[in-house]
């Protein structure tokens, strides 16, 4: 659990004493701000719709929930719930691709005097400077933004002797006024914003088990793509640590999608192929373009209409433009390489905020550093590439790589189906 949404959910039960009135007022509830969609025209309400599907699934296990849009934002309520269990669905929905932030906060009457007593309460043993953010969805309350900060800001200095600091303050209360009832809290975490996962289709990622390709995994994921994941390990000539680590990156990125699958499948019998036919210096293109068919042919089976890659350009010999152009050359679904302007620092940066870093960075035997030449070619040429491809029969090979693979289920909520 977050710090601050585990302090917001301690606070909020002391504010009113953690009991809630019968017609749920005086409860705790998540309170989720919305991004990119409310940009959205006409078909703003798929995308609604998809987002609160991928709620739900994110919520499973913990219970009933009731979803309610507004204007920009949406409520979730556990009725019954105790505050502890309110905060870990907040801390589910800050995983959940579409919304910008997550606040638990705390219904409260629409009557000055109450959202007042919350407010003060919710202040107590703070120390620092303080400002009241107030702000009406519903304009027929009585008193405007303005008038609502300044009484509650009052009492707040009144009781706790605060100062008050309209610029940067050390605590922030917000108010906000709905149309059944008032939101008061003080503490929220930023949310991964994008779209609903789902909303813009299906693709593969080639999982190698590194630094990279959870990271492009997780940035299409936050465009609204919902992934699969196709692993080749080096078996039979290498253990499994490396189908290990695959599936532990998969089961960490499933917090933001739900239903993952990962395909694995045994590589090393089609390396050595690739290598005994005298490929050469062409041997890690060669290699990376039946990966390529083989990733298409799984990905029309799946319904998955792009490939997605880790790849950085310049970062390694393979991943000049020129053998990039060679990759793109291998398969007709398109390859999408959200990493293609990154340095290494960057994706490290980020494979770090998403909890990947530590998993990839795991000592393993990679199935692309297996039988691997002395030099790389670094200006592949499509003609030469396709010559070999031929003399092994790739389409064939590809086809029948595919028909290999075993598909796993990792869930970050726990389980796994196994393999079929």
């Amino acid at each position: 659990m977050s710090a601050s949404l585990d302090t917001a959910a301690v606070e909020a039960r002391e504010a009113v004493g953690g009991v809630a009135r019968s017609d749920g007022l005086g409860e705790l509830c998540v309170l989720m701000k919305l991004g990119e969609i409310v940009l959205k025209g006409s078909n703003r309400q798929l995308f609604e719709r998809r987002l609160h599907n991928n709620i739900r699934a994110a919520a499973r296990g913990l219970g009933e929930i009731k979803l309610s849009q507004r204007k920009g934002v949406i409520v979730i309520r556990m009725p019954g719930a105790s505050d502890l269990e309110v905060a870990e669905l907040g801390e589910r929905m800050g995983n959940v691709m579409g919304v910008v932030w997550v606040h638990l906060v705390r219904r409260v009457p629409k009557d000055i005097d109450a959202v007042t007593d919350v407010a003060v309460r919710s202040m107590a043993e703070r120390t620092g400077t303080f400002a009241v953010r107030a702000r009406r969805r519903d304009k027929r309350f009585p008193m405007s933004s303005s008038e609502i900060a300044v009484h509650i800001g009052s009492a707040i200095r009144g009781a706790h002797n605060l100062p008050v600091k309209l610029k940067k303050p050390d605590n922030t209360v917000f108010v906000e006024v709905d149309k059944d009832e008032v939101f008061v809290f003080t503490d929220g975490m930023p949310g991964q914003g994008g779209l609903p996962v789902g909303m813009s289709g299906r693709a593969l990622v080639l999982m190698s088990g590194g630094i990279d390709s959870p990271v492009a995994a997780y940035r299409m994921m936050r465009r609204g793509l919902k992934v699969d994941f196709l692993h080749f390990s080096g078996m039979p000539f290498t253990g499994p640590e490396s189908i290990y680590k695959a599936y532990s990156l998969v089961r960490q990125l499933d917090r933001f999608q739900s239903g993952s699958r990962l395909f694995v499948v045994p590589f090393g019998k089609a390396q050595q192929q690739i290598k005994n036919s005298g490929v050469e210096r062409l041997q890690i293109v060669a290699q990376r373009r039946l990966m390529l068919k083989t990733a298409e042919t799984l990905a029309e089976r799946l319904g998955g209409a792009a490939l997605i890659t880790g790849d950085a350009l310049g970062q390694v010999a393979s991943q000049t433009l020129t053998n990039i152009t060679a990759l793109d050359d291998a398969v007709d679904l398109p390859i999408l390489r959200p990493l293609v302007g990154m340095d290494k620092s960057e994706i490290m940066t980020e494979a770090r905020r998403i909890g990947t870093l530590t998993i990839s960075e795991l000592p393993d035997e990679d199935c692309c550093t297996l039988l691997t030449p002395r030099q790389v070619e670094t200006a592949a040429k499509i003609p030469d590439l396709r010559q070999i491809e031929r003399r092994l029969d790739a389409e064939e090979l590809a086809e029948h790589l595919a028909g290999t693979a075993q598909v796993h289920k990792p869930s970050y909520l726990g389980g796994d189906s196994g393999a079929a």
